[in-house]
C-alpha cells in the first residue's frame, strides 16, 4: 500500500508532511485508506463547490472524455466558447482569457492591465498597487504582486513597478494612486490574507481613483468566486465593476483551470502572439466548468450559502462564549475565519490539527486565523455535526493552553 514515507521519498517537500492519504470523496465527506470518515470544512482550499464526486460533473467530465480533450489554442472548441458566453452573460466581462490555475489567471490580468497602458499611454504608466496580506499566486510575478513578504524570501529579484499599500486605508491609497498607475489589484475577502472583508466605502474609492487616473481596477476572485460569498462574484454584493477579473478554485470544482474576465477597452489590446497557454480553456476543462456554473449559479444553491454561513458563523460565535477563543469571526457566505486572541496568536495550526483528530478538516488563514471554506452544497446537519466536532477540538484545545 502506497503511504506517507512513499511521499516523503518521492515528492518535493515544500508542503510538508500532510496528515493522511486520502482515497475517495462522496459529497462533503472524504476517507482515507483504512476506511476514516472526515467531514470536509477545507473543500480543497475552497475549490470543491460542489463537493466530491458531484453526479452532475462527473457526466459533464466522461461525456467530454468521450469526445476529444485536448486541441491546442490552434483551434477552437465548443466548450470554450460556451463557458465563455455564460461567464460574460453572469458577469460585466465582454471577453475571456482562459488558462489552468488562479495564478495563472492574475499573470494574464497583471499583463493585459500592463499591455493596455503601454499602448495608450506608454512606458511609464506602468505601476500596480496592491495591498498588504494579499495573495495572488506563487509565480514570480504574483508573489511580487501578493502583500506577504516571506513568499518572496529566497526569489528575488522581484519585478519592478508594484507597490503595496496597507488594506481598507483610504488615505494611503489616494496618496499614492497617479498619472503612472495602471492597475489597482485587490481580493473583496482577503482568503490567505486572514479572512479579511473589503471595507464596502474603501472598495468605491478605488474605484473612483482607478477612473480618475485611468487604471484599471483587477479583482482577484480566486478564492470568493463562484458562489463562495452567497453572490456568484463577490463584486456583486457592492455597485462595483471592475475592469478585469480573475477565477480559478471553484471555477473547476477540482479540475484545473483559470479564467481571465475583462471589458472590451482592455481586452483589445491583447492581439495574436501577446499572450498564451497551451492547456487553456481545453475542452474538458471547459465543459466540466460550464456545467459548475450552471449549477452554482443558482438561487437554490446560493441561498444556502447564505444560511449555511450564517448557520456556522452562529455556532462559531456560541462556541465561543463557552472557550473564549476568538477575538472575532469574520467572513462572507462560506468563506469564514476566526481570528485568534492575542493570547493564542501562532497557534492557528493547532486547531486546524486538532479538528483533524476529530475528524473535521479545516483550514488556518495565517498563523492566527482559523479558515472554514466548505463545499456550498454543505447541509444543515452536516453543519451541526461539524460544530460537534469544533466544540470537542476547542475542549482539547483549551485544555492544552
Amino acid at each position: 500500500m502506497t503511504n506517507l514515507s512513499d511521499y516523503q521519498q518521492v515528492l518535493t517537500p515544500n508542503y510538508g508532511l500532510p496528515p493522511t492519504i486520502i482515497v475517495k470523496g462522496q459529497g462533503c465527506e472524504l476517507f482515507g485508506q483504512t476506511g476514516e470518515r472526515y467531514l470536509d470544512l477545507a473543500g480543497g482550499i475552497a475549490v470543491s463547490a460542489l463537493g466530491h464526486c458531484h453526479p452532475d460533473v462527473i457526466e459533464a467530465l466522461t461525456q467530454q472524455a468521450n469526445k476529444v480533450w485536448h486541441l491546442s489554442n490552434v483551434l477552437a472548441n465548443e466548450p470554450a466558447i460556451e463557458l465563455a458566453k455564460a461567464l460574460v452573460a453572469c458577469t460585466f466581462a465582454d471577453r475571456v482569457f482562459f488558462c489552468n490555475s488562479g495564478a495563472e489567471a492574475n499573470e494574464a490580468a497583471i499583463k493585459a492591465a500592463r499591455k493596455t497602458a503601454f499602448d495608450l499611454h506608454g512606458p511609464e504608466k506602468h505601476e500596480i498597487i496592491a495591498f498588504n496580506d494579499a495573495f495572488h499566486g506563487r509565480t514570480i510575478g504574483t508573489i511580487t504582486a501578493g502583500g506577504q513578504p516571506k513568499y518572496r524570501v529566497g526569489f528575488g529579484p522581484m519585478p519592478a513597478g508594484f507597490t503595496h499599500l496597507p488594506f481598507n486605508d483610504c488615505n494611503a491609497l489616494n496618496t499614492q494612486i497617479s498619472e503612472k498607475t495602471c492597475a489597482v489589484m485587490v481580493e473583496p475577502i482577503q482568503g490567505e490574507g486572514g479572512v479579511r472583508p473589503i471595507c464596502p466605502t474603501f472598495f468605491e474609492k478605488i474605484r473612483t481613483a482607478c477612473d480618475r487616473v485611468g487604471a484599471a481596477l483587477i479583482v482577484d476572485e480566486v478564492q470568493t468566486g463562484m458562489g463562495r460569498t452567497g453572490e456568484l462574484f463577490a463584486y456583486q454584493h457592492s455597485d462595483i465593476t471592475p475592469d478585469i477579473l480573475t477565477s480559478a478554485k471553484s471555477l473547476g470544482c477540482g479540475f484545473p483551470i483559470g479564467a481571465m474576465l475583462c471589458q472590451e477597452w482592455i481586452s483589445e489590446h491583447l492581439i495574436a502572439g501577446t499572450h498564451g497557454s497551451t492547456y487553456g480553456g481545453n475542452p474538458l476543462g471547459t465543459a466540466i466548468a460550464a456545467r459548475a456554473l450552471e449549477i452554482i449559479n443558482t438561487p437554490e444553491l446560493l441561498s444556502n450559502v447564505v444560511a449555511r454561513g450564517q448557520q456556522l458563523i452562529q455556532g462559531l460565535n456560541q462556541l465561543n462564549e463557552k472557550y473564549g477563543l476568538f477575538k472575532t469571526i469574520r467572513g462572507k457566505g462560506l468563506l469564514i475565519g476566526a481570528v485568534l486572541k492575542d493570547e493564542y496568536d501562532g497557534r492557528a495550526g493547532e486547531l486546524s490539527a486538532l479538528t483533524m483528530q476529530e475528524g473535521l478538516m479545516t483550514l488556518v488563514a495565517g498563523p492566527r486565523v482559523h479558515r472554514f471554506a466548505p463545499p456550498l452544497i454543505i447541509s444543515k446537519v452536516e453543519i451541526d455535526e461539524a460544530l460537534d466536532r469544533l466544540d470537542r477540538a476547542y475542549a482539547q484545545f483549551n485544555k492544552q493552553a
